[in-house]
């Protein structure tokens, strides 16, 4: 690495860790006295609140993430530019991508750090803190709390094989489930019914307890043809993560009437998995997965975007006071944000493709930046 790089990467790397800091800081304060009655009133203990915020650290870190970057890189520019050291590097002949080159090195780092944290932390840290900010430690709503691991009545439907699942009751820890009903059509016209006890989930096969199996031919009424104490049924290819999914969607779909549910974290693969089981979803759905699909994949490009956008505004030559990046990067974000809520509102009603709903800011802003860039002098 150049002399020129270190000096440059230093000079970021300082108010990256301010900036990180005190929005930490902000975050956490904020929240802690917004919410601070409602932990009393549950009883939560000292590390339930710590272990909550914990949880939720790498969701607040995708959101402030890009906004860290962009503040950082305003104020490190321009603090470069009013000491002309900006000048000066590029009368050494060094042109303006070269003296950015680091600053590129971060925003890519940032944008797979990004990603990284929202496929693999973010859904099941989500799930964990609900866990917590719905967790009441006091004696007397013990007795009468039911019991959130275990799903009353769950339908689960698999467009892709033709089969729907009917429970009674399934318990999200042990995979068990009791009153299991499978009914599945064939593409020829005939059918398959399966009635049990109970079943449960062992080695990756689908086990059913007192079972009954009853198929038909096309055209025909169903028959008894099988009927034992267990049975192990490997053409089930459903998984209990697949419920889990099913489940999150439900919840999604509720949350207009329980406030406290928080909008569904899933994985890339996930809602591909789930588009793959349920080829024949509503346009309502199908817009709302679909822009969500295309929002993960979007978002943590966002790193890169704010480098093409922050050069144009932080490296202009002049002499400005430093906070003039900062204020720069809250209008920024200000018209990001809109423009991302707006398209993602587009997106979700259908009035516009969920790529270009989800994909418009970076593509508006980056398209912008880069423009912006080549003007520089």
């Amino acid at each position: 690495m150049r002399l020129l790089d270190r000096y440059l990467l230093r000079e970021l790397l300082i108010p990256i860790g301010v900036c990180l800091g005190a929005f930490l800081i902000f975050w956490i304060a904020f929240d802690l006295f917004g919410s601070l009655s409602h932990f009393q009133e549950q009883q939560l203990q000292v590390r339930d609140v710590a272990r909550l915020y914990w949880y939720r650290l790498p969701e607040f870190l995708v959101l402030i993430l890009p906004i860290v970057l962009l503040c950082s890189l305003l104020y490190t520019l321009t603090n470069h530019a009013r000491h002309n050291e900006l000048t000066a590097i590029r009368a050494a002949g060094q042109g303006l991508w070269r003296i950015c080159l680091p600053y590129f090195s971060v925003g890519l780092l940032f944008s797979f750090g990004v990603l990284a944290m929202n496929e693999k932390l973010v859904p099941d840290n989500s799930e964990l803190a609900d866990q917590i900010e719905t967790m009441d430690r006091r004696p007397e709503k013990h007795a009468d709390r039911p019991n959130k691991e275990v799903q009353k009545n769950f339908a689960f439907r698999n467009g892709r094989d033709g089969r729907f699942w009917v429970i009674g009751s399934y318990d999200t820890r042990t995979h068990a489930m009791v009153s299991p009903h499978v009914d599945e059509k064939f593409p020829d016209g005939s059918g398959r019914s399966l009635m049990a006890r109970r079943g449960e989930y062992l080695g990756g096969v689908w086990m059913f307890y007192d079972a009954q199996v009853r198929t038909n031919a096309p055209g025909s009424f169903a028959v008894l043809s099988l009927e034992t104490n267990s049975l192990a049924m490997p053409d089930y290819t459903e998984t209990p993560d697949q419920f889990r999914r099913e489940m999150q969607i439900n919840r999604r779909q509720n949350a207009g009437a329980n406030k406290a549910v928080r909008s569904v974290e899933m994985p890339i693969v996930e809602i591909l998995d789930y588009l793959n089981l349920h080829p024949d979803l509503g346009s309502k759905d199908r817009f709302w997965l679909h822009t969500q699909l295309q929002d993960r994949l979007a978002k943590p490009w966002t790193c890169l975007v704010v480098v093409l956008v922050a050069i144009p505004f932080g490296a202009a030559s002049g002499r400005r006071n430093v906070f003039v990046g900062v204020a720069s990067a809250i209008v920024i974000c200000f018209c990001y944000f809109i423009l991302q809520r707006l398209g993602l509102a587009l997106g979700t009603g259908g009035y516009l493709p969920a790529w270009i709903a989800a994909w418009l800011p970076n593509i508006s802003f980056g398209l912008t930046g880069l423009w912006m860039t080549l003007r520089v002098r």
